[in-house]
């Protein structure tokens, strides 16, 4: 038993050593995605409290399509559709997938979050000679950032998550790694527990973060920490 236990462990660290350079490339999609996930999400949300209808019909039309599909048909019509047209190579092409397809849940955050703001900011914004667009950047945006880190903090996780799926195009992350070990040494059980462990310390590490940021930006009457 001791003996078995002990080439277990071994084969296990062999298996980690194996998926860890993968590590960063997983987290250079994720990073990427979301900062693109992020600049798009802004605007959307922005777009959808317009005070022209069609350009809010419009927003509200791309969050539930985009929303309405899932990330790996978006993977698949990026890479093999657009992809061959602009000519985009995997990483790029995981990376618009996976940033384009959150984009739409970000739109919400930041909608809901710049509602949340009392109109009386907008009216004292107005009241100074601020125009919109500068009630907007320096008054509301400003104010509805801690309400939106808590969830925007949330959406990074599952993205970090979401992003093995750029696995299918054969981009080499984590999940692709895991599979490439176990077409060569054919052990899945111990290859696919080492792929979880390296995604669960990751996330539980991000819920720490979360929890942090909750706690340092919580809004009272908003429901987003304890005391």
């Amino acid at each position: 038993m001791t003996e078995w236990l002990a080439r277990q462990i071994v084969l296990f660290w062999d298996i980690l050593q194996y998926l860890i350079p993968a590590v960063p490339v997983t987290i250079f999609i994720t990073i990427l995605s979301f900062m693109l996930a992020l600049a798009l999400g802004l605007v959307i949300g922005i777009l959808r409290l317009s005070r022209f209808r069609l350009i809010s019909r419009l927003a509200g039309l791309y969050i539930n399509a985009i929303r309405g599909i899932p990330l790996l048909v978006h993977i698949f019509f990026i890479y093999f559709g657009l992809g061959k047209i602009l000519s985009l190579d995997r990483f790029t092409a995981g990376v618009l997938a996976v940033g384009i397809c959150y984009s739409a849940y970000l739109a919400e955050i930041f909608r809901s979050g710049i509602e949340a703001i009392d109109y009386g900011q907008h009216e004292g914004a107005m009241a100074l000679g601020m125009t919109r667009y500068q009630t907007l950047r320096y008054v509301i945006i400003p104010q509805s950032w801690r309400i939106v880190i808590p969830p925007l903090a949330n959406e990074f996780i599952a993205s970090l998550k979401d992003s093995s799926l750029v696995s299918i195009i054969g981009l080499r992350e984590i999940t692709r790694a895991g599979r490439e070990y176990y077409s060569q040494y054919f052990v899945d059980f111990q290859t696919w527990m080492a792929v979880g462990v390296i995604y669960l310390a990751m996330t539980l590490t991000l819920s720490r973060v979360v929890k942090y940021l909750e706690k340092v930006y919580a809004v009272h009457g908003f429901g987003s920490g304890r005391k």
